[in-house]
């Protein structure tokens, strides 16, 4: 599980939106390592689930990061279909203050979605915080759309 930062990026969002009930299940978990995930209720949120990934800390690119961040998706998803849900939604993982490139870590995304994803997951969303990121996802979604199956 990330850092409980009530203030910062899309953990703070979550937490701040979540509830306190929320982050006394956060607490009872404990966390999860780099490249897994967890799962717990929405609580305060729309959502009826957040899964919980814990993305890899960029180091250059050369320390396993790929690897790592390509888990993590596979781990949220497996999480999602497990749990039956069929629209999960992925922030640019490791992009904040791990500092993963966004053009990397987006390339991963996709890439690991596409090749990971069953027909059990009806949409996944990618959420982009600002017009750049949109744009790097975009383009990335339109990359893997033209290269076919």
């Amino acid at each position: 599980m990330a850092k409980e930062d009530p203030l910062g990026g899309v953990d703070g969002a979550i937490h701040r939106a979540a509830g306190p009930e929320w982050l006394k299940e956060c607490r009872a978990i404990g966390g999860c390592p780099t490249g897994e995930a967890v799962i717990t209720k929405g609580h305060w949120l729309p959502a009826q689930h957040v899964i919980h990934p814990l993305g890899s800390v960029w180091r250059g690119g050369d320390q396993g990061e790929s690897e790592l961040l390509c888990a993590c998706y596979r781990n949220c998803i497996r999480l999602a279909e497990r749990e039956g849900l069929a629209s999960p939604a992925f922030p640019a993982i490791s992009t904040g203050v791990y500092g993963y490139p966004l053009p990397l870590a987006t390339a991963v995304a996709v890439s690991e979605v596409r090749a990971t994803a069953t027909l059990a997951l009806r949409k996944v969303v990618f959420v982009c915080f600002d017009e750049v990121a949109a744009s790097v996802y975009r383009e990335a979604i339109q990359g893997w759309a033209s290269a076919g199956p």
